[in-house]
């Protein structure tokens, strides 16, 4: 009697193993996060504050991410400048997110004259901010996005010099840090009119951004 009961909570054993093995092969297999979502923290200057592309892109990942957006407006990638990124409280707030991914799109400002003398520290900076990011305990991928292009000077920042130098400086950046660009500057060179003053989003280009970002990543 004792040796049917003792094989009878043997079997209970085993099924409960194999059930809850299955259980965990679906999961992974439907996409599913048990320890809970992915979490993305979108880095940048008004771009990202301001417009709805951390918001797309959250609609892009779907239910397995959450995103968060921690743009500050106005800001730059020198640390010489008057606004850097990160002497901001996004930035403090974007590392408490303990994020997964980071994403990171700045460099606009760093266009405008006031700012055009710091250039020749732009790299130096930026590695900076990516070497913050990285140190967090959450070991989180960074991804650098060429931001979207500055089709006039109607904003105070300049074209030729954001193409000639910062576009370049984002660039080496990469290359240096050994981290994937995502190019909206490339998207946007026949979507002007997303741009609704030149440099910030319509509806449309914060989706074309979005999208962008989303096509990189899940391309990985």
């Amino acid at each position: 009697m004792k040796k049917k009961m003792k094989l009878a909570v043997f079997g209970i054993v085993i099924m409960i193993t194999v059930l809850g093995a299955a259980f965990f092969v679906q999961t992974v297999g439907n996409g599913k996060n048990p320890s809970g979502p992915i979490r993305v923290a979108c880095v940048g200057d008004s771009i990202t504050e301001g417009y709805e592309y951390p918001n797309d892109l959250g609609a892009l990942l779907g239910v397995n991410y959450t995103v968060g957006n921690f743009g500050a407006g106005g800001t730059t990638v020198s640390l010489s400048a008057q606004t850097p990124y990160m002497n901001q409280t996004a930035f403090e707030e974007a590392k408490q997110f303990q994020p997964k991914i980071v994403i990171i799109m700045l460099g606009a400002n760093d266009a405008s004259p006031e700012n055009e003398k710091y250039i020749s520290n732009f790299v130096g900076d930026y590695l900076k901010l990516i070497n913050a990011f990285q140190a967090l305990s959450s070991k989180p991928q960074v991804w650098i996005v060429a931001p979207p292009p500055v089709f006039h000077n109607g904003t105070g920042l300049s074209t030729e010099f954001y193409d000639e130098n910062v576009i370049p400086s984002i660039e080496q950046v990469a290359k240096e840090a050994n981290l994937p660009v995502v190019d909206v500057y490339s998207a946007f060179a026949s979507h002007s009119d997303y741009l609704w003053d030149g440099v910030h989003p319509s509806g449309e280009g914060s989706k074309l951004i979005a999208q962008e970002i989303f096509d990189a990543l899940t391309s990985k």
